[in-house]
Order: structure tokens, then sequence, then C-alpha cells
């Protein structure tokens, strides 16, 4: 009776830790499959900082951004937006039939998650092709940095910043 009594629970012990092992296994499949996720919908809003203005699809853009004052964006121009409110009053400018995106590229694009996977940051070099009364105005070449938080189940950009390096004599 002792022997049956032992090989039940040995035999408990063993399909116990091979549950456990597969839990485990599923666990981590669901995270890697969470991760892609976050990763491609992270570099989809990335792209749509830019990709909204060819079709001026506002809804694309202010959906992409966090829709508060916690939004920061940095230009090279010495401009600092904080708040949406303060990138909806240039939503005249971009809506202007003067004003024609033609396409974007980025390059090297780095992308980095939080432990807590709520939080990714990036960086990318941008080429931002557009016009303005039908002459170039194109952001060549510029480094491009933000970081992205997950809200309701949704990636949006928080924070920006453009900037130009500055060529120095003799390199």
């Amino acid at each position: 009776m002792r022997i049956h009594i032992l090989c039940w629970l040995a035999a408990s012990l063993v399909l116990a830790a091979g549950l456990s092992v597969t839990a485990n296994w599923q666990d981590q499949d669901k995270s890697t499959m969470n991760q892609k996720t976050d990763r491609e919908a992270v570099e989809a809003a990335i792209h749509s900082v830019f990709s909204w203005a060819v079709e001026k699809d506002f809804d694309l853009f202010f959906n992409t951004i966090a829709d508060d004052a916690d939004f920061v964006s940095v230009t090279p121009y010495d401009r600092v937006k904080i708040g949406v409110e303060a990138v909806k009053a240039d939503s005249a400018f971009w809506g202007s039939p003067d004003f024609r995106a033609i396409s974007h590229e980025l390059r090297d694009l780095k992308v980095t998650f939080s432990r807590t996977g709520e939080v990714a940051w990036f960086y990318c070099k941008l080429d931002d092709i557009n016009e303005w009364q039908g002459r170039p105005a194109n952001w060549e070449n510029a480094r491009w940095t933000g970081v992205l938080e997950k809200r309701d189940g949704t990636w949006r950009v928080v924070q920006q910043h453009f900037s130009f390096a500055k060529e120095r004599e003799g390199n």
C-alpha cells in the first residue's frame, strides 16, 4: 500500500512539474508575442508622426501623440511645443495648400522598452521630404529621439526632439 501511495505521489509531482513547465512556456510565448505586437505598434506610431501629413489625416496625427498637456516637441528651430493644444494651434499651417508632405524615411531606428513594457524610447535619423509653396522645405538627416507611453492600450508619443548635427571645421 505504501508503495502505491509513494508511486501516486511521485507521479503527481512529475505531472505537476510538467504542467508548471508548460504554463511557463506558454507565458513566455505570450510575452514574446506581446513584445512583438508592442514593437510593431510603437514603430507604426513613430511612422504616423510623419505619414499622416501626406493625406493631411489630422485624426491619425492627434491619435498618435499624447492628447494632453504632457506632450512636448522640440524642433531644431529653438521652438518648443508643450501640450497638444500648442500643436493644434499649428494645424492651419499643416493644413494649408501651400504645405505638401511628400514622404519620410527613418534610418537606423532603435526602439527600447522599459522593464514594465509601458514606456518605449527611440532614436533614428529622419528624412522628411516636403514642399512649401512649391519649393523644397525638407528636413534631411535630422536626428529624432522620443518617448512613447502605452495609454489605454494605445502607444502615444509623449516627447520628441529633433536636431541637426553641427558640422565642425576640420572634420
